[in-house]
């Protein structure tokens, strides 16, 4: 007897399509990812030390100030600071 060769089906090929889909998510689930990023902001403390902070610890970014504020706040302190 002959074997008859048939052509791959479409619904054949299909399958396999879909099983290397599923195949390559799953994998995808189970591999561990390292993140080599560091999520990281350099800061510098009141005594003039750089620091490295996590951003997750940092707050929400406040409003900023203005020229006058900040000019204002300099003099203050530079007072406070002579006496």
């Amino acid at each position: 007897m002959e074997a008859s060769q048939k052509p791959p089906t479409r619904k054949k090929f299909l399958l396999l399509t879909a099983a290397a889909f599923c195949s390559a998510s799953i994998l995808r689930m189970f591999t561990v990812r390292k993140k080599n990023e560091k999520d990281t902001v350099k800061m510098l403390t009141q005594d003039g030390k750089l620091v490295e902070v996590d951003r997750k610890l940092l707050g929400p970014p406040g409003k900023r100030i203005s020229k006058q504020e900040l000019q204002q706040w300099v003099k203050n302190t530079a007072k406070k600071n002579k006496n």
